[in-house]
């Protein structure tokens, strides 16, 4: 074993593996550079939990003379068979290396040792990867060498833990920043505020369509069940919606209650208002078809619901507004505060979807014209319009 050669892979790891530009390439060469010294490996994996809130677990699997597999677990996952079987467990929840030779018969005890000693594997080695904050997350290898891992082997592997582990943390802090900021603010809004767009009073405008929506009887069936079964109720009618917008190419910027605020810009989207708006219709119709099918059982009936959506067009600012060192990354303008009050008159007209005059005109849909409605804050009243297959 060339100890220089392998001082050179950790001080690569220290530096952040910059020749490697994504995690799967980093575990490619670091493999590699290890097969190159001598260490006869097979199949190598890294597990690691996630702050995310879908996902509990991700994984990236080595194999020789392959393309390296990236995988995810759902939340629940550790009270399967498949972990309590596994000797990943130990490590995850004991922080202690675990090795066996999968052709011996106590090899059996584990599934993924007989799937290995199918592949041919003689031998299983799992090492803790130890984060700064105590977290204990979890690295595999193994080989098919007839003699198994040498002495020199294992020492070079644990020799390579510390650097290993201090890049997959940096790695999976910066992936927790962007997803926790994709979660709360947005996706578009989450690529501002990472690449340094933090101060207060930073805006830029932006030119969208506009999507305001409401869930009826929200007051009294808030106040007429448990708290409880009121944020699964917003959660699954929040879930009608938010999977067409982002379908359609749009960001949800905000949950106000039972409201959501959501754009549609037209720059993203080759900056045609004609497609945008398409887009945007298609993505009501989808809404309104899942909450009209949206049913929870709750206070021993079952509960339907009902919603409405204002669409506008305009110009907004969009950026850092707030007060201290609290901000809040969101839109601001006429154009917002427009939308606002035509969802007031979709409710009065009892309506599932209205929009605007702007709006309307850059969709060519039949639409119908519900008349001329005075708006609080504006001189003029303003025409509204819904659907005709609404009437």
């Amino acid at each position: 074993m060339d100890a220089s050669k392998l001082r050179d892979i950790k001080d690569w790891l220290v530096d952040g593996a910059r020749s490697a530009a994504t995690p799967s390439q980093m575990m490619s060469e670091c493999c590699d550079r290890l097969v190159g010294l001598g260490v006869p490996l097979w199949r190598v994996g890294v597990f690691v939990r996630t702050l995310h809130p879908d996902i509990a677990g991700r994984s990236f699997i080595w194999r020789q003379g392959a393309e390296v597999e990236m995988g995810s677990v759902d939340f629940g996952f550790e009270s399967t068979p498949a972990y309590r079987d596994s000797p990943l467990a130990r490590v995850f929840e004991q922080g202690t290396e675990f090795r066996a030779d999968p052709r011996d018969r106590e090899a059996e005890l584990f599934p993924i040792l007989m799937d290995l000693r199918a592949e041919g594997v003689t031998d299983y080695f799992t090492l803790p990867l130890t984060f700064i904050d105590r977290a204990v997350h979890a690295s595999s290898w193994t080989t098919k060498s007839p003699t198994g891992f040498t002495d020199a082997h294992l020492n070079a592997i644990r020799s390579l833990m510390p650097a290993l582990a201090r890049y997959t943390e940096i790695v999976t802090l910066r992936r927790t920043a962007s997803m926790l900021l994709d979660t709360y603010v947005g996706n578009r809004a989450g690529e501002r505020i990472l690449g340094g767009q933090i101060r207060r009073g930073h805006t830029d405008t932006l030119d969208a369509a506009i999507w305001l929506s409401d869930l009826r009887g929200f007051t009294p069936l808030s106040d007429r069940l448990p708290a409880e079964d009121v944020v699964a109720i917003l959660n699954h009618y929040f879930d009608c919606q938010v999977d067409p917008i982002r379908e359609q190419g749009g960001e949800v910027l905000k949950f106000m209650g039972d409201g959501l605020l959501a754009v549609f810009p037209f720059r993203e989207q080759g900056g045609d208002p004609t497609e945008v708006c398409a887009r945007v219709l298609a993505a009501a119709r989808a809404s309104r078809a899942r909450v009209d099918a949206l049913e929870y059982a709750a206070g021993g009936t079952g509960e339907r619901f009902r919603f409405g959506v204002a669409l506008h067009v305009g110009r907004l600012l969009y950026g850092n507004i707030g007060g201290g060192n609290r901000l809040d990354f969101t839109c601001i303008g006429p154009a917002v505060n427009l939308a606002a009050r035509l969802e007031k008159i979709a409710a009065r007209l009892r309506r599932t979807v209205v929009a605007s005059e702007t709006f309307a005109g850059a969709c060519a849909e039949p639409w119908t014209d519900l008349g001329a409605f005075p708006i609080a804050g504006l001189a003029t009243e303003q025409r509204v319009f819904g659907l005709r297959e609404e009437d």
